[in-house]
């Protein structure tokens, strides 16, 4: 498939065994750049597998990733972990240090990737929190003294904090409840459209809220993509597996 430079994803017959389990069954399509596309579908559809290969945490049993340009496979270790500083990733928890603040958080990866000094690391920090959402006076409350949805709001400044091309969401309102899963939906839209270029991917099966929000849906069923379209023709879409999902 020739590369499109509209397309931040290109996934070109990608395959995934284990045993003789087919989890990834033939898929064949792009994301497109700057655009926000959820990947839907019931429990155990192959959504997870599916982000773990874009990225690069697991490799293709035949087929082809190619992310920004690079394919996945040509990539040594050392130069897939480099190039996921692409990446920032919301996790389904928020998946913070426990032992680490608001603050230490999203420190974390500047300490760890950049060479900012300390007075550099405390700006970004700060302003990144700030963004979100987040006041001074949580800055230095440790996760457990935080609210489910102050850990997410955490969480994302973190994602944010290395400017990554791709945002990755990866079932971000599962367990919350209505008025902190319009929250985190908002931010969400708030996050993509402040830093323009971006290209925004959420896994979820949480059919509402990710119909108001994404600009395409992917339906994966049993490994297959059953139906792929702009939002608004996917509500429309007669296929009898998406109706089912849709009247859920």
């Amino acid at each position: 498939m020739m590369e499109n430079m509209d397309d931040a994803i290109q996934i070109n017959d990608l395959t995934k065994t284990f045993g003789t389990a087919t989890i990834l069954n033939g898929l064949d399509f792009n994301i497109p750049k700057g655009k926000i596309t959820s990947i839907l579908g019931f429990s155990g559809a192959g959504k997870s597998t599916l982000l773990k290969h874009i990225l690069g945490l697991l490799q293709p049993t035949s087929g082809q990733i190619v992310v920004l340009g690079k394919d996945l496979a040509t990539l040594s270790p050392v130069q897939l972990r480099e190039f996921r500083r692409s990446f920032g990733m919301l996790f389904q928890y928020a998946a913070l240090f426990d032992s680490k603040t608001a603050f230490g958080n999203v420190a974390f990866p500047l300490r760890e990737f950049t060479n900012l000094d300390e007075t550099q690391i405390e700006k970004r920090v700060s302003d990144l929190l700030l963004s979100v959402g987040i006041k001074e006076e949580a800055f230095h409350r440790l996760p457990s003294e935080l609210s489910g949805g102050m850990r997410k709001r955490v969480g994302l400044a973190r994602a944010l904090a290395l400017s990554p091309q791709i945002m990755l969401y990866d079932e971000p309102t599962t367990g919350l409840d209505p008025i902190t899963t319009k929250m985190v939906n908002d931010l969400i839209v708030e996050t993509h459209n402040k830093n323009r270029g971006m290209t925004s991917i959420i896994i979820s099966h949480d059919i509402k809220a990710t119909l108001e929000i994404s600009d395409f849906i992917a339906f994966l069923d049993r490994g297959s993509i059953v139906e792929y379209l702009p939002v608004s023709e996917f509500k429309k879409s007669t296929n009898p597996i998406v109706q089912e999902f849709l009247n859920l």
